[in-house]
């Protein structure tokens, strides 16, 4: 049995140490703002309304905070800038997860802000502190239209932000996202409201904040959350002008199962193996930006990604380029039945099965295709590993893509850094999706001088038919050649037991035969690098966290966008 969700996300050592700064951070600055209203002489009438003015200053103060933190893991071009330097001293790496947990943080805290503001108001109008009606207070304040106004505005997001939703229908949740900008001036601005003062009437003035702060007494706490506003605009402005700098789409390929091959030419792209980037086609959508793994090496003239069509973008990007499901359908039938391959084609550096679409053939023009990036990713640290295992499901194997490929490069010229063995693993649904990068694997498996260097595990987890059985086992026998894969590697069939597979890994590098020289004295890392489902990622995890032993260090890290 694996560890329960509430031992890993609230008691492991790492999870530990976050939640206790985070949270106590959160309940740190809920107790200043209750503790400074309570006591504040200033404020002496207010506080005629007690727990819930208390409480909804407090909530407010950590509102404040999490507004300030909330786009900061979303500045994406320093955090690539500053990842490499600093992966040690925070989790770069998870940007997106702490932009999430800094979101659960506010959606707690603005229903306790909200709830007691509620109460305050009716108080307020109840009590007769101020000569007014909450009703006012709610909708004609500036205060009260900016809360619900945020609330409106949190709504749509949060819904279109479950992963459902987000991975049925990307679009809902990329434009709600977009209400962000306008979520961070209601931010800015709520305080406008002049909610607490020191006089029955509010404070107004002509100029920007528009309150004064003689009698208006809040914290003003917009002169600092404003500071991660500049700072991203400035970013989002920064990458509109980058991605319009000239890009060509020189080539599109299509493999089998759906899968198209968009090659790009774009000189000022400079990026790093393993680095992922956005794309817009404006032919399809002027609005949308959708981000993709990067598959080709640093080394190469183009820079490619493979793009699977399974939603809506994607669908219609393979409509605009002429890759409909006709041309699709053909190459997976065609994969689907296992025939016999020609082996001589593999001695000829074979690029596999895939269709080059000709723009000459087509009434249209290739589309214009823009690319903003590069973004850092985990994989990025392969070479500073001695082991380095790397695990793709499905079409998550695409950044090991440029990964296997820059490695090839790198052993060429002899510059591997600590890099000393290569573990690929891939696992496949169906047979099809092995034409993705079936000639990209053909030539880095030959080029191996060292043949215990790079190992391809690659497992078929289909349910097999009876004629796809027949013909492994035909054109299987005595073959040099995997009959599927078209590899030396022989496809294996079920699911990887990955516990077992650690456990074996550790026993020999343990006993010296898996890294020559090596001793059992030394600490030997070994970096997983996975892309796939979060269910697999976390049976994988476990198995690198049972492995790991005062000898021998397994770290684990899963790709996100």
């Amino acid at each position: 049995m694996g560890e329960s969700w509430f031992h890993r996300e609230f008691l492991s050592a790492r999870r530990l140490s976050f939640n206790f700064l985070f949270y106590g951070t959160h309940l740190f600055l809920f107790a200043y703002g209750w503790y400074s209203q309570a006591t504040n002489t200033k404020l002496a009438a207010l506080n005629g309304l007690k727990f819930s003015v208390w409480t909804s200053r407090g909530a407010g103060l950590v509102l404040a905070f999490d507004g300030f933190l909330i786009l900061v893991p979303m500045l994406r071009n320093i955090i690539r800038v500053v990842r490499p330097k600093l992966t040690w001293l925070f989790p770069a790496d998870e940007n997106i997860w702490f932009h999430r947990q800094v979101a659960y943080s506010m959606a707690f805290w603005a229903m306790i802000h909200t709830t007691a503001h509620y109460v305050n108001f009716i108080n307020v109008e109840r009590t007769q502190v101020r000569p007014e009606l909450a009703l006012d207070i709610h909708y004609t304040q500036a205060g009260g239209i900016t809360g619900h106004f945020m609330l409106l505005i949190m709504l749509l997001m949060y819904t279109t932000a479950h992963h459902k939703i987000r991975n049925q229908c990307f679009e809902a949740f990329w434009y709600t996202h977009h209400l962000a900008f306008f979520f961070m001036i209601g931010l800015y601005s709520h305080a406008t409201g002049c909610f607490v003062r020191d006089s029955a009437n509010p404070d107004y003035i002509t100029m920007f904040p528009f309150y004064s702060t003689e009698h208006c007494l809040g914290y003003e706490s917009w002169r600092f959350t404003i500071w991660p506003g500049i700072i991203y605009f400035g970013e989002r402005v920064y990458r509109e002008i980058r991605a319009r700098r000239a890009t060509r789409l020189s080539k599109l390929l299509v493999h089998p199962s759906g899968a198209m091959e968009l090659r790009i030419v774009k000189p000022s792209f400079k990026y790093t193996a393993g680095q992922w980037l956005f794309i817009q086609v404006p032919d399809v959508s002027r609005l949308q930006w959708h981000p993709f793994t990067i598959t080709s090496a640093p080394e190469d003239p183009y820079v490619s990604v493979h793009i699977r069509q399974v939603g809506d973008f994607t669908r219609a990007l393979g409509e605009r380029v002429g890759a409909g499901p006709s041309v699709v359908a053909a190459l997976t039938q065609a994969a689907m039945k296992g025939g016999e391959k020609d082996e001589k084609m593999v001695d000829g550096g074979s690029r596999g099965d895939f269709v080059e679409l000709d723009p000459a053939s087509s009434s249209r023009p290739l589309p214009v295709v823009r690319i903003d990036g590069p973004y850092g990713a985990p994989a990025e640290d392969v070479f500073n590993v001695e082991i380095a295992v790397l695990i793709g499901a499905g079409i998550g194997v695409t950044p090991f893509a440029s990964i296997l490929k820059h490695i090839w490069y790198r052993q060429r010229s002899g510059n591997l850094g600590s890099l000393r063995r290569v573990e690929f693993f891939w696992v496949c649904r169906d047979a099809p999706s092995f034409g993705w990068f079936q000639s990209l694997l053909q030539e880095v498996e030959a080029a191996q001088a060292d043949p215990n260097f790079l190992r391809i595990n690659i497992y078929l987890t289909q349910k097999i038919g009876e004629d796809m059985l027949w013909n492994i086992a035909v054109n299987d026998a005595g073959a040099e050649y995997d009959p599927l894969t078209l590899l030396r590697t022989r496809t294996m069939f079920g699911r990887p037991d990955w516990k077992n597979i650690y456990a074996n890994m550790a026993t020999a590098i343990t006993s010296g035969q898996y890294i020559p020289g090596a001793s059992s004295q030394l600490k030997t890392t070994v970096g997983t690098y996975f892309c796939g489902p979060s269910v697999l990622a976390k049976a994988i995890k476990e198995a690198t966290v049972e492995a790991t032993s005062s000898s021998i260090n397994f770290t684990f890290a899963k790709e996100h966008f």
